[in-house]
């Protein structure tokens, strides 16, 4: 596996002196995505990140997608496999007990790595590209990039609150999301798919993480009700998204 990895790092390390890296990167993350190998779909992802970011840019749409898809399959089946055990009917089972903590240590790892690329790089770039683009078409695309970003940091201090329960985790969570639909307010029509993914991790994040059910709910219900009113300006392929905020939670609003 170390061997692997140092091969992949020497691939990106050469590609990266290529003109058109950002394009190799992509293709390469592309790859990777398709043979399900998204470990090194995310070596690629964050290359490019730093790529960008060397030439004062965000990333496209595009990349930024390949960035979460990479990291949402990377942490996904650690975060499957750390609930198993938690339930698991050997879940008192010493071996058991300490499989469980690799797990979680693999977790809190990934999580740190993904925190780590967009509160440290993407965020405070993307901030400042939109504070140079102010009042302009361009802020509008920089803030959309933004909420996206504060969106993902929201998820992976969620992802660290299930399998840690130190309570700044889980304040992170809401202050981040919170931080993200502030902005998605401001910027994003209610349908907006970004704005209505939003909204339904943060209701999670009370329902599941804060334990706020009755906040939630309501937080789900007021996305719902806002997004219906615009209804006729919905993309189809989100309009699952919508139907699926009333019904993800117990009807207790």
């Amino acid at each position: 596996m170390l061997a692997s990895a140092t091969k992949i790092d020497d691939l990106i390390s050469k590609a990266s002196k290529e003109q058109d890296f950002a394009q190799t990167a992509v293709f390469m993350a592309k790859a990777a995505e398709s043979s399900e190998r998204y470990d090194e779909m995310c070596k690629w992802v964050v290359a490019l990140v730093n790529a960008r970011l060397a030439e004062k840019k965000d990333l496209t749409e595009e990349q930024r997608n390949l960035l979460s898809v990479g990291y949402k399959h990377v942490v996904g089946y650690r975060r499957s496999s750390y609930r198993c055990f938690q339930h698991g009917e050997h879940k008192e089972n010493d071996l058991i007990k300490s499989y469980k903590e690799v797990v979680k240590g693999e977790v809190m790892k990934i999580c740190m790595e993904v925190l780590d690329v967009l509160q440290k790089k993407l965020i405070p770039n993307v901030q400042e590209l939109a504070k140079a683009a102010e009042g302009s078409e361009t802020e509008s695309k920089h803030q959309e990039s933004c909420i996206f970003y504060l969106k993902m940091v929201g998820d992976y201090y969620r992802y660290l609150a299930e399998v840690d329960s130190e309570a700044e985790n889980a304040k992170n969570a809401e202050k981040y999301y919170v931080q993200g639909s502030d902005l998605a307010e401001k910027f994003l029509p209610s349908t907006h798919p970004i704005r209505l993914g939003l909204s339904l991790n943060l209701s999670v994040c009370y329902y599941e993480i804060l334990k706020n059910q009755k906040k939630a709910c309501e937080l789900a219900k007021k996305a719902f009700d806002q997004a219906i009113a615009q209804l006729d300006a919905l993309d189809e392929k989100y309009f699952q998204i919508l139907l699926v905020l009333p019904h993800h939670l117990p009807p207790i609003y």
